[in-house]
């Protein structure tokens, strides 16, 4: 019998550890779900360390402020104190209030800082990906490889299969090596989008006329999914981003595959949603 719990310990044991070490297939939004994404990326790790520290800052303020407030209201209620205080000024609360918040603000902005200036660029990229927002699909293009370029469209109600995610998959998605240093330059052809993806930390506008950069290095291989999140129309809600990360190997090879599909297969019409009416 005590080799049977024993078992059954071990058993549970590495079902927790294997649950805890989860490989990164797939990461999407859950129901009901309150915190991150799991953080797959250097960038997405900083940025749960930035709200962990304001979170705790600000959860002191609130406490302590809450018990101020519950005091004042006990210590100096009017059964208690019939003849009010008449004190206009205090040097010490007053420069006490003052200078607790400015340190308090230098406590927040120094990471904070830092992490703009760590998710802006990367000093060694390994390779460069163009994101180019249009109404309502994303053009992904490989500037080191040859120009590969595709676009990317939700995959409509009608049209999934067993296994894809409503919202969320796409026809093309975006392939890219895990562990490696990814440049990513976003740009629009048309208004305002933003090129979202969560659990790795990617956040960046997609604006006219401009090119504007950030970077992300993916822990390991998967399936990650974000979305548009800036409104941009009618079907803003329909454009979905879905990242395949390979091994550097696998990428290679889905390279070599990609510049004969896709130059056979160009980009799509860019009216192609007006042609067939909304995604939905």
């Amino acid at each position: 019998m005590q080799q049977f719990w024993r078992r059954a310990a071990a058993f549970a044991f590495t079902l927790g550890v294997l649950a805890l070490a989860a490989p990164a297939w797939a990461q999407e939004p859950h129901p009901w779900q309150l915190g991150f994404q799991a953080a797959h990326s250097p960038v997405q790790v900083q940025v749960e360390r930035l709200h962990t520290l304001v979170l705790w800052i600000i959860t002191a303020i609130t406490v302590f402020v809450g018990a101020l407030l519950v005091w004042v209201m006990i210590r100096y209620h009017h059964t208690r104190n019939p003849t009010p205080s008449s004190t206009s000024h205090n040097t010490l609360l007053e420069v006490a209030w003052t200078a607790i918040p400015i340190l308090i603000l230098v406590v927040i902005g120094i990471p904070s800082f830092r992490l703009v200036y760590y998710q802006d660029r990367t000093a060694h990229a390994d390779m460069t990906l163009k994101v180019t927002g249009h109404q309502w699909y994303w053009e992904y293009t490989y500037p080191d490889n040859e120009n590969v370029d595709f676009t990317s469209y939700i995959i409509k109600d009608e049209d999934l299969k067993p296994g894809q995610k409503r919202l969320l998959d796409v026809d093309n998605p975006l392939v890219l090596p895990a562990g490696k240093n990814i440049r990513i330059l976003t740009t629009s052809a048309d208004v305002i989008h933003s090129f979202f993806i969560p659990s790795l930390g990617v956040q960046r506008y997609a604006i006219p006329g401009q090119t504007i950069e950030t970077w992300v290095r993916i822990n390991e291989p998967g399936h990650y999914y974000g979305e548009c999140n800036q409104i941009c129309g009618t079907n803003h809600s329909f454009m979905p981003i879905s990242v395949v990360a390979m091994t550097p190997a696998a990428f290679a090879e889905w390279v070599k595959q990609a510049k004969t599909k896709f130059a056979a297969n160009p980009p799509a019409d860019p009216n192609r949603l007006a042609a067939n009416g909304s995604v939905q």
